[in-house]
């Protein structure tokens, strides 16, 4: 569950919305009540961004190998897997980028392909609801590099499963 920002245009904040629960990868929305962020769940919806944070009471949003438990990276907040617990601000990206991400459903393998957001907030190529292309896929998933030495990709640990998209949000 992880987002690896591997360029962007925009990191804003906005408040999100008390009993939210947003990994990192997510994509989210305003909601139209409160004026403050919440997760996509309606498939093919204009989301505002990807969030930058994890807003959950069980799940870590930090990339891990198979090897660790606490990720190839450690939260470094007291507040378990609330990133947005002082603040109660959540990052989100928008306004284009590139990043890599393994927060996705139903992905075709064919570079250049839309991308949409389904009803879990997460990227799909299917088309659905308004059909607003979020992204442009850059790679098929498929292991990612973590850069910690080891055997599975190219000399590393690997991260998981991981795609590289065109932020068009």
């Amino acid at each position: 569950m992880a987002l690896i920002e591997l360029f962007h245009v925009v990191a804003d904040h906005m408040p999100v919305k008390a009993g939210q629960e947003i990994i990192e990868g997510d994509f989210v929305k305003i909601d139209s009540s409160t004026g403050s962020l919440v997760i996509c769940d309606t498939a093919g919806e204009k989301p505002y961004g990807i969030a930058g944070d994890t807003k959950s009471t069980s799940a870590s949003g930090l990339p891990a190998t198979s090897n660790s438990s606490q990720g190839a990276f450690v939260n470094r907040v007291s507040d378990s897997f609330d990133e947005t617990k002082a603040s109660g601000k959540l990052t989100v990206y928008h306004s284009g980028g590139r990043f890599a991400t393994n927060r996705y459903g139903t992905v075709a393998s064919t570079p250049g392909a839309s991308l949409y957001v389904n009803s879990t907030g997460k990227l799909t190529t299917t088309a659905a609801g308004a059909n607003f292309v979020v992204g442009t896929l850059l790679t098929s998933p498929g292991a990612y590099d973590s850069g910690v030495p080891g055997i599975d990709v190219n000399g590393s640990l690997t991260l998981g499963n991981y795609l590289e998209f065109k932020l068009e949000v």
